[in-house]
């Protein structure tokens, strides 16, 4: 099987499978990346992000096999609005950083905790900055980026709670763990998170310097809309409304 598959549990790693749900669009791509996590030999297994609440998908999760645990990656309904159905049909806990979407007795999440679960060590990572809440996951040689950093294109800052600074400190953090497989929250997975957090980063420090030449053109009390406009030329304006969800945290950075 191949991306983009609905429907079906596609293996991507020895300890990985995907089940993507039919959401597709603009900030979705594809849709939502739903992660089932299963050691050798183990009868059970963890979800990562159940999606949003879509039936036939947490359906189809429920009926994988037992599952004790579900993790959640950040508070976007379109990873997290299945929660409530998914404890429903399994049972499950549900752990996170925010207490809004914790369920049963497991407590909220925290940087660098190991946790032992369907025959695998998961290791939580904070990684701010897409939301205040961004988590990441290492699994073996792989890691679940969530929205930090995704298959396909570049991530947007939210502008409720989201951070420009954060966010780079974040990616150099997931850089730092060297070559392993990204297994995002949308689009395809990736082989080498080295390099393509290598890209990310550049591609921040590209689109900031060229809104410091769009503030001097415009003067620095541009609003964000008007930055837009003068920089994401090469962008296509069905997606302005989510670059200005960026550019309001790349002016925040620039003027901090």
């Amino acid at each position: 099987m191949t991306h983009p598959a609905y429907g079906v549990l596609r293996p991507v790693t020895e300890s990985a499978s995907v089940l993507l749900c039919n959401n597709p669009n603009i900030m979705t791509l594809d849709g939502t990346n739903t992660w089932v996590l299963r050691g050798p030999g183990s009868d059970e297994m963890v979800i990562v992000d159940p999606g949003p609440d879509d039936d036939e998908h947490i359906g189809r999760l429920a009926e994988l096999g037992t599952i004790p645990l579900v993790l959640i990656s950040h508070k976007h309904d379109d990873h997290t609005g299945g929660i409530d159905k998914i404890v429903e049909l399994t049972g499950a806990v549900v752990r996170s950083v925010g207490s809004g979407f914790l369920r049963g007795l497991g407590g909220p999440l925290t940087d660098g905790e190991i946790i032992d679960a369907a025959g695998l060590l998961i290791t939580v990572m904070a990684t701010p900055g897409h939301t205040a809440d961004s988590l990441s996951f290492l699994v073996d040689d792989a890691v679940l980026t969530a929205d930090t950093v995704l298959g396909r294109g570049t991530t947007v800052i939210d502008d409720e709670d989201g951070s420009l600074t954060e966010y780079l400190e974040s990616l150099r953090r997931l850089q730092g763990l060297g070559r392993r497989t990204v297994l995002p929250g949308h689009g395809p997975e990736l082989d080498d998170l080295e390099a393509v957090t290598a890209m990310y980063l550049a591609h921040r420090e590209e689109r900031l310097d060229q809104v410091r030449q769009a503030l001097r053109a415009l003067g620095d009390d541009a609003t964000a809309r008007q930055v837009v406009e003068h920089v994401y030329t090469d962008v296509d304006e069905k997606l302005w409304d989510a670059a200005e969800k960026s550019v309001r945290a790349q002016l925040d950075y620039l003027r901090a």
